[in-house]
């Protein structure tokens, strides 16, 4: 993910602070019934990784079995394929059987381009229906799915953006994500976007990324979490980052939260399986929980 990217020198400039929780998260959170332990699902936004071979799946893994493999590993995927093309509901359900041995494996699809960039949600109720269909063809294993709106989205857009919005099912789980920069600089536009989520209760993406801290909004618009991680090849500032994570995921889930959704991205992939190890173990120590960690086929492939 190119979003947000700054040079190997300004890494070390940045403030990585987490900041303090919005209103709405620390009501939102208030709010929530706790009947179950934190459910918590980590992964990347992508299993077609040949870097990986000999790294977390066997040396001789075929192409067609890197979803097989990776769901040995991962319990979600962060669907970003879906964002570039439609697929039918053939092409769903083999996903979702090559995922099978993994009972609590989760997908979040990335809704269509040709919604969200090219027709900017407007005149879109054909494409969403077809979309949302192929999409429920993962059944038990479709988690989250997720609207990214371009970077060039603009507040004036909110009236099409609301009403998209209102348009969605509501028995399935959705989150949107903002990057414009006016969503976030005049307070109006932040609260007018994440009280109309709040009300349809749609998720809010968090962007962690190295140089747009101002989408690191700190808004919960439901008891769920999903944060998108924009790492730097292990550079010590990605187990900073991350420690802050922990710490803020482990305050979420004393006031009420229910689920976390992490996806890992990374400019070098041979990291992103690295880095949620890393952060699985910290969440396991700090929360008392049992994720299940990646295993490495070599121990030099750990870098820490």
């Amino acid at each position: 993910m190119e979003f947000g990217k700054v040079t190997t020198p300004q890494l070390a400039e940045i403030d990585y602070t987490l900041p303090p929780d919005a209103a709405i998260t620390t009501s939102v959170l208030g709010r929530a019934k706790i009947s179950k332990p934190l459910q918590v699902y980590v992964g990347c936004a992508s299993w077609a990784q040949k870097v990986w071979k000999g790294n977390i799946y066997p040396p001789k893994t075929k192409d067609a079995d890197f979803l097989q493999e990776y769901a040995k590993q991962f319990n979600m995927i962060e669907l970003n394929t879906t964002h570039y093309r439609m697929y039918d509901s053939a092409a769903i359900s083999k996903w979702r059987d090559k995922a099978s041995a993994n009972p609590d494996f989760k997908f979040c699809p990335k809704v269509n381009q040709l919604i969200s960039h090219l027709k900017k949600l407007k005149g879109t109720d054909e494409l969403t229906t077809s979309f949302l269909e192929s999409m429920l063809a993962f059944e038990e294993k479709l988690g989250p799915i997720f609207l990214q709106v371009s970077d060039s989205y603009l507040p004036k857009n909110f009236p099409e953006f609301r009403a998209y919005l209102e348009s969605l099912p509501r028995d399935l789980p959705f989150f949107a994500e903002l990057r414009h920069r006016e969503w976030f600089s005049h307070t109006e536009n932040r609260d007018n976007a994440f009280e109309l989520m709040e009300r349809l209760n749609v998720g809010a993406i968090i962007t962690d990324t190295a140089g747009r801290r101002d989408v690191v909004h700190m808004t919960l618009t439901t008891p769920h979490a999903f944060v998108r991680f924009v790492g730097n090849a292990l550079h010590p500032t990605d187990y900073l980052r991350i420690d802050e994570w922990v710490t803020r995921i482990k305050q979420w889930t004393n006031a009420g939260l229910q689920s976390l959704y992490f996806g890992m991205h990374q400019s070098d992939e041979m990291a992103s399986p690295i880095l949620c190890d890393y952060l699985i173990q910290r969440l396991n120590q700090e929360l008392s929980l049992n994720i299940a960690r990646p295993q490495f086929l070599q121990a030099a492939n750990k870098l820490f």
